[in-house]
C-alpha cells in the first residue's frame, strides 16, 4: 500500500476540518447557546468544539454521520464545562464556609505608624509593589520569586534590591525610619497576622 505524503495528507485534513467548520458551526452554537445561560460561555465552548475537532479529524466519520458525530463532541465538551463548573461551585462553597469567621485588622490599626509606611508602599510603582510584596508577604527568597515572575534568579535578586532601595529612598522622603539596612528586608513590609490563614490581612 502507497503511504502518504505527509503535505497531502494535511492539506486534506484542513480540507476536510473547514468544510465541518462551515457546516456545522452554526448548528453547534445552537446546541450551546441552548445549553448554556451565558452567550459568551458558548462562545467559548464552540471554541473548544472545534478544537477537539481538529484534534480528532481522522476519526471523523464520513457523509451523513459527520454532522451527528460533532453534536456528540460538543455534549462531551458541554459535560466537561458542567463538571468544572460543579467542582468550582462546591470550592467557592468552601472556601466561604472556612472563611465566615475570619477577621480582617488592617495593619494600620494595629500600628499608627504603618499606615504612613502603607501610603509611601502604595505609591510604589506596581512592579516594586509585587515583588516587595512577595519576599515580606510570601516570604519568598529570590529563587521562588524567579519562578512566580518567570525570570532568572538572578534578575529577580537584582529586581527586589533595586525595589527595596526605591522603598527606603520613598520612606526617607517621607520622614520615616528605615533603619540602617536600607537595601535589605528592613524596607521590605511584613504585616503582622492577625489569623492563621496565610495572606489574609493584605
Amino acid at each position: 500500500m502507497p503511504r502518504q505524503h505527509p503535505a497531502r495528507s494535511r492539506e486534506r485534513s484542513v480540507a476536510r476540518f473547514e468544510e465541518l467548520y462551515e457546516s456545522a458551526f452554526g448548528d453547534v452554537l445552537g446546541y450551546l447557546l441552548r445549553r448554556t445561560e451565558d452567550p459568551d460561555h458558548a462562545a467559548d465552548l464552540v471554541a473548544d468544539v472545534f478544537t477537539a475537532v481538529w484534534a480528532r479529524i481522522d476519526d471523523v466519520p464520513s457523509g451523513d454521520q459527520a454532522r451527528p458525530w460533532v453534536f456528540g463532541v460538543a455534549r462531551n465538551v458541554l459535560a466537561n464545562h458542567r463538571r468544572g463548573a460543579r467542582r468550582r461551585n462546591a470550592l467557592a462553597a468552601r472556601l466561604r464556609a472556612d472563611l465566615s469567621g475570619v477577621t480582617v485588622t488592617p495593619p494600620e490599626e494595629r500600628d499608627s505608624g504603618l499606615g504612613e509606611v502603607g501610603k509611601v508602599f502604595r505609591a510604589l510603582p506596581e512592579r516594586d509593589r509585587e515583588i516587595l510584596s512577595l519576599a515580606g508577604w510570601e516570604q519568598l527568597d529570590a529563587g521562588q520569586i524567579a519562578v512566580v515572575l518567570g525570570c532568572a534568579r538572578g534578575t529577580a535578586r537584582v529586581r527586589l534590591h533595586r525595589a527595596r532601595g526605591r522603598f527606603a529612598r520613598a520612606l526617607r522622603k517621607a520622614g520615616l525610619e528605615t533603619g540602617t539596612r536600607t537595601s535589605s528586608s528592613a524596607v521590605t513590609p511584613h504585616p503582622q497576622r492577625s489569623t492563621s490563614l496565610r495572606g489574609a490581612d493584605r
